[in-house]
């Protein structure tokens, strides 16, 4: 980034997991863009695992897919437990080919793997290190105002995506509202070696004190998540382990623990997801509960749609104004359906004083035809389609 006039088609602002992979779309479309990232290095701290059909779909398009399936791990299963009593099991055999199966993989190899590809496509796209400071916008261009290393440079694009998270800088200086609720919900959530012998297969478990969520991950390892009925900014293992030990009777006794978190709950939409030449796109536009796993794969749908509509006005085949408030209507309209399935994600695992009838509808959803609609809505498919 030596030039300091350097211009492009579209700046990205954000190189995580949605800045990296619009990278990827534009460059497949002939688009010249650059991606700007503050960190200088890939967080290692496993955030988000969950990696859906939708999302594969996409990254097969660009080739990765197969990359990415060959270091994660498949879960084509999900059993359901009411304590520790087994209910039922969740097949996503009757979703569509060839995905039929939800991967885990670390964020942050999602991450590396995503950046890994860009740089193959274009080795110039991603800059780290790189700070947005501010933002001046005209009527055919916007300006960013950057720090790379203590230096102050400017950047010019045609139209600017933040791909910048909840937090959004980008956001905040388009002036766009960003309307913010936080649930009553808590969780702590720890990765653990895998003691169990359920394989491959995740594991959910309701019952009156709350939800137990486990899912395996690669190299022998199994990730917790507990609901709990306060926040616990500081988690030690024996919260993870007693609480699990207590409600579900497993011991995670002489296991290796290689994380420990704790998170509240979220849900938030932008007013409108572009504002002239600044767009968004991902956690910068909307914020899902992550009960489900739905956040990260959500600014995937936003990148190969904007990408889409970003080649459209580029190439001048369509009004600009317009087809970007296309993009907004669409993918604010999928954002809500996707609460509404965190939602009731999030209500299933509460707590609860009247278990039997909880345990009741699982017991209706796994034993009827209602489980092929279900895996279709724990898979993402229907966001377009279905009427939840």
């Amino acid at each position: 980034m030596s030039n300091s006039d350097a211009t492009y088609q579209v700046a990205i602002v954000g190189g995580g997991p949605v800045g990296l992979f619009l990278g990827c779309c534009l460059q497949a479309r002939g688009i010249s863009c650059v991606v700007l990232e503050k960190r200088q290095a890939t967080i290692t701290h496993s955030r988000s695992i969950g990696i859906h059909p939708v999302s594969l779909e996409l990254f097969e398009s660009i080739g990765l897919a197969k990359s990415m399936i060959q270091q994660g791990v498949k879960v084509e299963e999900g059993m359901a437990f009411f304590g520790n009593s087994h209910i039922g099991t969740l097949s996503f055999d009757s979703c569509p080919p060839p995905y039929r199966f939800i991967l885990t993989l670390p964020q942050y190899r999602t991450e590396e793997l995503l950046a890994a590809r860009l740089n193959e496509m274009n080795p110039s796209v991603l800059k780290h290190g790189v700070e947005v400071t501010g933002i001046t916008k005209g009527a055919s261009r916007v300006q960013l105002q950057v720090t790379k290393a203590g230096v102050q440079e400017k950047i010019s694009a045609e139209y600017i995506v933040g791909c910048d998270g909840k937090n959004s800088l980008i956001r905040a200086r388009a002036g766009i509202p960003f309307d913010e609720t936080e649930y009553e919900d808590t969780y702590i959530m720890g990765d653990f070696t895998d003691n169990t012998d359920w394989g491959t297969k995740a594991a959910i478990f309701l019952g009156p004190e709350g939800l137990i969520e486990s899912f395996p991950l690669s190299e022998g390892m199994r990730r917790w998540v507990v609901k709990t009925d306060r926040y616990i900014s500081t988690v030690e293992r024996h919260d993870v382990e007693s609480r699990i030990n207590h409600r579900i009777g497993h011991s995670l006794q002489n296991t290796q623990n290689v994380m420990l978190s704790s998170f509240g709950v979220q849900k938030a939409l932008a007013q409108t997801m572009a504002r002239k030449r600044v767009v968004l796109a991902g956690d910068a536009a909307h914020v899902v509960s992550p009960i489900g796993g739905q956040g990260m794969n959500l600014g995937w749908l936003d990148a190969e749609e904007l990408s889409k509509k970003l080649e459209l006005i580029l190439d001048s085949a369509t009004d600009p104004g317009v087809t970007l408030q296309s993009y907004s209507n669409q993918q604010l309209k999928i954002a809500k359906k996707a609460i509404r399935r965190a939602e009731f994600n999030m209500v299933l695992g509460r707590k609860t004083e009247r278990p039997i009838f909880r345990k009741a509808l699982l017991g209706l959803i796994l034993k009827t035809p209602l489980s092929r609609i279900m895996a279709r809505v724990f898979t993402m498919r229907g966001l377009t389609s279905l009427p939840f």
